[in-house]
């Protein structure tokens, strides 16, 4: 299996971390905004071809598929051209920033019947499959959901502290996690509420938010977001449940009396990026529906779409 990986940034890096532990895959191009690191990246990994062009990427014969990191505003017009060119394509996570895009994307997959899935990792974490194989299982059922996804961003930073070319987004990415994480866990989201803090006058987004959602299982999820945030970041989830607490904080997971459960077995590898693309290259070579395909998704951003709405 040949990946070409479009977005050399701080999230690129995870992947192609995860892709070197994966038998018979090859990275055989790298794309970026800027040649110089790009190649530098390139060289690092032992990617033979790196180019800052991804129509030059897709013209090869060595890419089978490609995993796309670049700039949300960037994800669906690429995730077509990466089809338009029969190349499968995995979408990182959000799989667009608005509902028409994301459902542009949905009906180029059906057009071509290429295997196009997006990167929503939580499915993919450990410490959520530890729960969701209990859920299935019939073993638990969510009463509700807590969950903080916080940082301190007030500057437009990447991951590894480098300016960005983008800006990031608390609904449209952030909030794209637990909605459809709260899906996957509990049925599908029948009521959606959202309010938001003021907006940043440079960024120009709401730096706070709040978010509720109820499930037609009954369940519901409080979800809030910052930006603002100087103190632990990332996001931790409470799962209060008919039997038992669970906290899933990355992928480690901890009872509601914060004694830490071994989810070492429940994959074939703790790392959530290595899961999430060891079943997009799994899906291709079975000719399968990927789990997290770009149709299980859409009904988040059916969610976000009318939350959006809301808060204008």
């Amino acid at each position: 299996m040949k990946i070409a990986l479009a977005g050399a940034g701080a999230f690129g890096e995870k992947h192609l971390d995860g892709l070197k532990l994966i038998d018979g895959v090859e990275v055989t191009s790298l794309v970026g905004r800027r040649l110089e690191p790009t190649q530098e990246i390139a060289a690092k990994y032992g990617i033979g071809h790196a180019t800052s062009d991804l129509a030059e990427t897709l013209a090869r014969d060595d890419v089978d598929a490609v995993i796309l990191c670049t700039p949300t505003q960037m994800h669906a017009a690429q995730a077509i051209q990466c089809m338009d060119a029969g190349k499968h394509v995995q979408v990182e996570i959000p799989l667009a920033d608005s509902l028409a895009d994301a459902e542009a994307v949905l009906t180029k997959s059906r057009e071509t019947g290429l295997t196009c899935m997006v990167g929503h990792t939580r499915r993919f974490n450990p410490s959520h499959q530890f729960v969701h194989d209990k859920i299935v299982a019939g073993d638990i059922a969510i009463q509700q959901m807590d969950v903080q996804t916080y940082f301190f961003r007030r500057k437009n930073m990447n991951a590894k502290g480098e300016a960005r070319s983008w800006t990031d987004h608390l609904l449209w990415h952030h909030a794209a996690h637990t909605v459809d994480l709260f899906a996957y866990q509990a049925g599908p989201i029948v009521k959606a509420n959202a309010i938001e803090g003021p907006i940043h006058p440079e960024l120009g987004i709401a730096m706070d938010m709040s978010i509720q959602l109820k499930a037609e299982s009954g369940a519901i999820c409080t979800l809030s977001l910052s930006f603002n945030n100087d103190g632990p970041l990332g996001t931790f989830f409470r799962y209060i449940c008919d039997n038992g607490t669970y906290l899933a904080r990355y992928d480690d997971l901890f009872t509601g009396k914060d004694e830490q459960i071994d989810v070492s077995n429940v994959a074939v590898s703790m790392n959530g990026i290595e899961l999430q693309d060891r079943e997009f290259i799994a899906a291709i070579r079975e000719g399968r529906e990927p789990n997290s395909s770009v149709a299980q998704v859409l009904p988040c951003y059916r969610v976000l779409d009318a939350l959006e709405k809301q808060l204008a």
